[in-house]
């Protein structure tokens, strides 16, 4: 008798290397779909350098230049707004093809522009296609990975963002090398990004569609077979079978390979009445956090950053250009350091504490930041410690963000929709994002030109508060629940604002435990 607890003592021992097994299967999966957020990232880090040069080359004014930056951002709502749609229509796996063959024209446009409207298309273009890589990967991987990895697997996404942010860093340092900068050097710098855009295209090949998608078809058996994949035991992907099942109307009796689905049920009619006309209290919940997430991520001013990060490095004090690009290169490397670390953080702490703890981290940097560049620009001499400090407060904005904010918002908004209403109501947190980027990034110059740049980064610390007020009353936790189960958590604003505090300090009964058994799971 004594035998027989040791021996189920030992299971957990015995089973854990087959959920590592079972889950590289899902890894990958989310590894090779995260891939199409380079192409965004490669854009944001490659116009940060380009424009200097495009500006001499082109004689652009400030104005010009702003729209040139910021324009892609609002071209691309037609690409996340059609994504939706196209996902459901042709499945989630052919869209990222669609976006990176439309990316490649974008980029080789840009790459052979002759004069500022030229360039301008080749804008529309790329911008097109970031659209539906934006709206696309977090809810393909979202719906291949299993609920216990969730959260380090959808925020790979941000991870390929930040990659790519880093890659078009140094593209720009590299070719602003080469013997005509000026002239040629943006254009190299621009062109190849459509290089990823063909890999992209390739390795797409190779991924099983998702299985959400498959049951939305009818295709049960093939589902079950990514489900038998991507999941960390047979018995859980019977039972994420069956959620998908009852989420799609299907009875769950029905065991049949191939099933007829109504083409209500299949392409989202009625979608967007109950999204928007006649939604649940739940539903209006999940739209309001899904929107105000990302509305907050952009609105908080990390594009302003990211993307004229030069010239934030020229008011405080440097100026030669090969230090500017070298010190973005710094920022790069810093946040795709940092989101790597979130990655990790998300399934052990849960995204209300990191997303928390991000926001504040990003108001304490603004705020320093917004003083530090005052005190520069009130000062005749070079101030050294203010300098420093920007400096400081630069790399420091860009990893908190990366640590919480950046990966959560893409990771929070992609699992809490219903199965019916993910694709569209993903796509609309998407334009929002473009959106509020877009705004920023078209208005970011002439916004310091008058109010100064000290006080424009004290306006994103102002508003990076309120975002922090929003995500603790608003936002309940989703660690470990299935996406099935997501719409259960809303609904009712004070009792999940009071839940996710009580889980947040360990006294939450069962949620204190669940998060200690998960950290201990991990580490173990």
């Amino acid at each position: 008798m004594a035998a027989d607890p040791k021996t189920q003592m030992a299971l957990p021992d015995f089973d854990a290397p087959k959920k590592r097994t079972r889950n590289k299967f899902a890894l990958a999966c989310a590894f090779l779909a995260s891939m199409s957020s380079v192409l965004l990232g490669y854009d944001i880090g490659v116009m940060s350098g380009a424009a200097i040069f495009i500006k001499d080359d082109f004689q652009l004014s400030d104005i010009k230049i702003e729209i040139l930056v910021g324009i892609l951002n609002l071209y691309s709502l037609i690409g996340s707004a059609a994504a939706g749609r196209t996902s459901d229509w042709i499945g989630r796996r052919y869209t990222m093809v669609v976006a990176a063959v439309i990316f490649f024209a974008g980029a080789l446009l840009m790459g052979f522009a002759t004069n500022y409207s030229f360039l301008m298309f080749g804008r529309f273009v790329a911008g097109v296609g970031v659209g539906y890589a934006l709206m696309i990967a977090p809810v393909y991987t979202a719906e291949v990975s299993p609920a216990s990895s969730r959260g380090f697997l959808t925020s790979f996404p941000e991870v390929f963002i930040n990659a790519g942010i880093l890659l078009g860093y140094v593209s720009n340092y590299g070719f602003s090398k080469i013997s005509n900068p000026t002239k040629m050097g943006w254009r190299y710098m621009l062109g190849i990004g459509a290089v990823p855009s063909v890999f992209l295209a390739v390795v797409v090949l190779f991924m099983p569609e998702s299985p959400r998608w498959l049951v939305l078809q009818g295709r049960l058996g093939d589902a079950k077979k990514v489900l038998d994949k991507t999941s960390d035991s047979k018995e859980e992907a019977l039972m994420r079978l069956a959620d998908i099942k009852q989420a799609a109307g299907i009875p769950l009796e029905c065991n049949d390979d191939v099933v007829v689905i109504t083409k209500k049920a299949t392409h989202g009619e009625g979608v967007w009445r109950e999204l928007l006309l006649h939604p649940t209290p739940a539903v209006r919940h999940i739209l309001i956090c899904g929107i105000g997430i990302h509305f907050f991520q952009q609105a908080s001013g990390i594009d302003a950053v990211v993307l004229y990060s030069p010239r934030i490095f020229e008011k405080a004090g440097i100026t030669s250009s090969n230090e500017k690009l070298l010190a973005t290169v710094a920022v790069g490397v810093v946040k795709t350091l940092f989101i790597l670390v979130a990655t990790f953080l998300l399934d052990r702490i849960g995204r209300r504490p990191l997303l928390l703890t991000s926001v504040a981290g990003m108001i304490l940097s603004l705020t320093t930041l917004g003083m530090a560049l005052t005190v520069i620009d009130h000062t005749d001499r070079k101030v050294m410690w203010a300098v420093v400090l920007c400096i400081s407060m630069v790399l420091m904005f860009v990893a908190s963000f990366s640590i919480g904010m950046g990966p959560i918002t893409w990771v929070y908004s992609s699992e809490i929709f219903p199965l019916k209403l993910r694709a569209q109501g993903t796509s609309m947190g998407v334009a929002v994002n473009r959106v509020t980027s877009g705004i920023l990034s078209m208005t970011f110059l002439s916004l310091y030109k008058a109010i100064t740049i000290g006080g424009a980064f004290f306006l994103f610390a102002a508003v990076a508060s309120v975002a922090w007020i929003f995500f603790y009353t608003t936002l309940p936790e989703t660690q470990g629940k299935t996406l099935e189960e997501m719409e259960g958590l809303f609904g009712n604003f004070r009792r999940n604002s009071a839940a996710a505090g009580k889980k947040e300090t360990g006294g939450g009964g069962d949620g204190g435990v669940q998060l200690a058994a998960a950290a201990n799971g991990r580490s173990s």
